[in-house]
């Protein structure tokens, strides 16, 4: 629709002649008189090219035309309203909304449970979407098209002046064994590691991880047997096998329980990971996402993160 031909004044005339279904009751709505709420009728009736309103003994009768309109002006209306109000701090308790956060696995399994705790307590009527990736890379590209309003992950290979970020977590990485086998018996030695076969957990697809970048700075490699997409199977798979996986800890003790395996402390330095809260420039200033951003850093703060 070409609004440079229309008073947007007269969307407000259709929404009270919509609610009041009266001429007389929606000038007084409007706060213009009776005349003026008429001859408002007369103009949106010839830039819709429709009657909009047939008169009844009931009153005003809209039209079918006049209807579909009302479904999109009241929206519209409520939005420019929002807009041009004074700006207000942000009360998440009442307010109905929806924000869409991109995840890789890590965060949806060891996050998301104590996030949506509180968003349930501070802000019951807030729908939260999540969006998830594997590539580190492909947040800065999901967050440049507006798919999603904010990204908990790894930061990405290349910094971007239009991506802002915040700490959030760290965590360590464990070694996972059978609670029987000879490296929970004796202790987790280099040599017992490498003539162990090794589980993979790389979201990618690669067969090559940062364990194996370490061990190569000492001239040294690994077996690795199996190669997995996430980490939903690999505590059981140890459990009935004699492979070793190292992944981080918290992705371990995000899973059920399971007895039949224990966490070393891996053989070789391995760097901790850390995890931030990115966002695009342009919603920095948005105070519902503040909120949200405020909300996850106060869950997880660094310092205490290894995610209790």
């Amino acid at each position: 629709m070409d609004f440079r031909g229309l008073d947007l004044n007269l969307l407000v005339a259709f929404n009270a002649l919509m609610e009041e279904q009266n001429v007389t009751r929606a000038a007084g709505k409007a706060s213009v008189s009776q005349p003026a709420m008429s001859a408002a009728l007369g103009r949106l009736r010839t830039h819709f090219a429709d009657p909009l309103f047939i008169r009844s003994a009931s009153g005003l009768l809209p039209t079918a035309r006049a209807k579909e309109i009302y479904l999109h002006v009241g929206r519209a209306l409520e939005e420019i309203t929002h807009l041009l109000a004074p700006e207000e701090a942000f009360s998440p308790q009442n307010r109905s909304m929806a924000f869409t956060l991109g995840m890789s696995e890590y965060p949806l399994m060891v996050l998301m449970p104590t996030i949506m705790r509180t968003v349930s307590q501070q802000a019951p009527e807030v729908t939260i979407h999540v969006r998830t990736f594997i590539d580190r890379d492909q947040s800065v590209a999901m967050l440049d098209s507006g798919e999603v309003d904010l990204v908990i992950g790894i930061a990405p290979t290349q910094a971007e002046k239009r991506i802002l970020s915040q700490p959030l977590i760290r965590d360590e990485f464990v070694t996972l064994v059978r609670r029987d086998s000879d490296a929970a018996r004796d202790g987790m030695t280099l040599e017992h590691y490498l003539a162990m076969k090794h589980i993979l957990v790389s979201p990618e697809g690669n067969h090559y991880g940062l364990v194996d970048e370490q061990l190569r700075k000492l001239g040294l490699s690994r077996t690795v047997r199996l190669t997995l997409p996430t980490m939903s199977a690999v505590s059981r798979i140890i459990a009935q096998t004699n492979y070793v996986a190292t992944v981080l800890r918290h992705s371990v003790l995000a899973e059920e329980a399971n007895d039949d395996i224990v966490l070393l402390k891996p053989p070789l330095a391995l760097p901790e990971i850390a995890f931030d809260i990115l966002w695009h420039h342009r919603s920095d200033g948005g105070k519902a996402q503040q909120w949200l951003r405020k909300l996850i850093h106060t869950q997880f703060r660094e310092g205490g993160a290894r995610a209790e």
